[in-house]
C-alpha cells in the first residue's frame, strides 16, 4: 500500500489533522473584517431608501375601500 493511502486510511490520522489545523492561525479576509459593517449599512440604506419612497409619492395608505366607492350610474345611449 502506497505511504500517503495508508495514512488516509488510518483512523489515527483524521484526529491528527484536526489538532494541526486548529493550531494553525487563519488571517482575517474581506467578510471577517467589514461583513457585519456592509450588511447594516446595505440594510439601512434600503430602509432609508423605501421609507422616502413610501413618503415622497403619496400614496393613500387607506386598505380598505368600503363606504368610499360609489357606482357609477349607466348611460343608456
Amino acid at each position: 500500500m502506497f505511504p500517503v493511502a495508508r495514512t488516509t486510511l488510518t483512523v489515527q490520522s483524521i484526529p491528527q489533522k484536526l489538532a494541526r489545523q486548529s493550531h494553525q492561525k487563519r488571517t482575517p479576509d474581506f467578510h471577517d473584517k467589514y461583513g457585519n459593517t456592509v450588511l447594516a449599512s446595505g440594510a439601512t440604506f434600503c430602509i432609508a431608501v423605501w421609507a422616502c419612497t413610501a413618503t415622497q409619492i403619496g400614496i393613500a395608505w387607506t386598505l380598505s375601500p368600503v363606504g368610499r366607492v360609489a357606482p357609477k350610474e349607466w348611460r343608456n345611449q
